[in-house]
């Protein structure tokens, strides 16, 4: 306790440097001088931008991810830093979100409250599994948690629409974050929707006002991306191709396939082979796959017997007519078996949360690292539910406004074969919603018998 009343002990910026400290050890022990899974994708578009160019014409079109985490990554790679120096900004990104959760935190729950999580958030080691890759992960993280801390200043008591900068850095983040991971353009258009509902039917709420012009600035930053997606194909609101694709592995209806994604397969000689994202960013630096293999022998086959007609119609397509067959195939099989469909995505569930099941993946005992952490939010999300419904209206209004934005995101995120790191990114939302509501909502009194 004597120690909190020093100075130094308070500040965060030193307080969460043993952490930083661990992310780039970590990042140093697992890096080398390849590229695996997406990082080939996220550098490809970056150094398209250099080269003035996102996606080459059609029929050539490729537009798999947004343009944010390219965008971000792009000076790095025009200077031709080492590959390591890029795999650091996430132990910087990661560290700076530890700080900006703490905080926001201090301003609505007991310091010791807000330091508590924090730290849990630190040392939240889940998102260890992609901290050494170049991925948007940690962007969104980052940008998920300044989006936190400006909303709160753009809704406090008192701060009026005129010269508030803080909604128009709001809308940019959120913008930003669309570009970055293209499901929140989805989230940004249902908030549009109900946000504009909500001004028509409370004329006078001075917070739904505020909340449509964060979404009008987020749609405006989004659009020159979506005017440009437009003009290569023709379709309006088109935020990316890789929708078709994992709405197909949603809606495979075979036994053991649990709607896990796999790679793009490609026909060749009358047979699919399936795509092993591995590129090498020096020569002889390729990583080694057996390594990272835990498919069970002979899972090549059963896909191809499953799903070798389908693909020798889809890719015979281009983008983004080959995101329109995957569509079409998948609308069909969610309607010929919806029950499988419904099974998918509780499974889908499970990959969301703890990791699990994968379609034709071997049990591993590293699965149950997954448990502890996420299974403390679950626990306490559902301790926390009943407390924030029955006290709504006395919440603040950026918490409300975060909590719809991020059940929104994960709603949509079961319905897409998603994968562990999609909750990862949103738990800063999650530690703020729980710590606001133990403080100020719920009340414990622990009594002798």
């Amino acid at each position: 306790m004597q120690l909190t009343n020093i100075k130094v002990t308070r500040n965060p910026f030193l307080l969460f440097l043993p952490p930083l400290m661990f992310y780039i050890i970590f990042i140093f022990i697992l890096s080398n001088n390849a590229l695996w899974g997406d990082e080939y994708i996220y550098v490809g578009y970056a150094k398209n931008l250099l080269n003035g160019f996102y996606s080459e014409p059609a029929p050539k079109i490729s537009l798999s991810d947004g343009p944010g985490y390219s965008l971000f990554i792009m000076p790095f790679m025009a200077l031709k830093l080492p590959l390591i120096v890029i795999r650091l900004l996430n132990a910087l990104l990661l560290y700076l979100s530890v700080i900006v959760l703490c905080k926001v935190l201090i301003k609505f729950v007991p310091y010791n409250m807000a330091l508590l999580f924090s730290f849990f958030w630190a040392c939240y080691y889940n998102f260890l599994d992609f901290i050494a890759l170049i991925c948007s992960e940690t962007l969104s993280i980052f940008l998920i948690s300044i989006l936190l801390f400006l909303l709160t200043k753009a809704f406090a008591p008192g701060m009026r629409i005129k010269n508030n900068k803080y909604l128009f850095f709001s809308g940019f983040v959120i913008g930003y974050l669309v570009l970055t991971k293209i499901i929140f353009g989805y989230v940004l258009l249902c908030m549009l929707i109900g946000s504009g509902l909500l001004v028509i039917i409370n004329r006078n709420a001075i917070n739904y006002q505020k909340g449509i012009i964060i979404l009008f600035v987020a749609l405006t930053t989004s659009s020159p991306y979506l005017l440009y997606t437009y003009h290569l194909t023709g379709k309006i609101y088109y935020l990316g191709s890789s929708g078709g694709n994992n709405l197909y592995w949603m809606s495979t209806p075979y036994e053991y396939e649990y709607g896990s994604w796999f790679p793009s397969p490609n026909i060749k000689s009358d047979s699919m082979a399936f795509e092993k994202r591995v590129k090498s960013f020096e020569k002889g630096s390729l990583l080694n796959l057996k390594n990272r293999s835990s498919y069970i022998p002979g899972y090549e086959d059963s896909l191809k017997s499953h799903h070798q007609k389908d693909f020798e119609e889809i890719l015979k397509f281009s983008e983004p007519a080959r995101d329109d067959a995957y569509k079409k195939i998948a609308v069909a099989n969610i309607i010929a078996y919806p029950v499988k469909f419904i099974k998918n995505c509780f499974s889908n569930i499970g990959r969301i949360l703890f990791n699990y099941p994968y379609s034709y993946t071997l049990q591993k005992s590293g699965t149950l690292i997954r448990f502890p952490l996420n299974g403390i939010i679950i626990v306490l999300i559902l301790f926390c539910t009943i407390p924030t419904i029955i006290n709504w209206k006395k919440i603040i209004f950026p918490l409300r406004f975060m909590l719809f934005f991020s059940f929104i995101y994960l709603g949509g995120s079961i319905f897409g074969s998603a994968e562990f790191r999609m909750f990862t990114i949103i738990v800063p939302v999650l530690l703020f919603w729980i710590a606001f509501i133990i403080h100020r909502c719920v009340k414990i009194n622990i009594t002798k018998w």
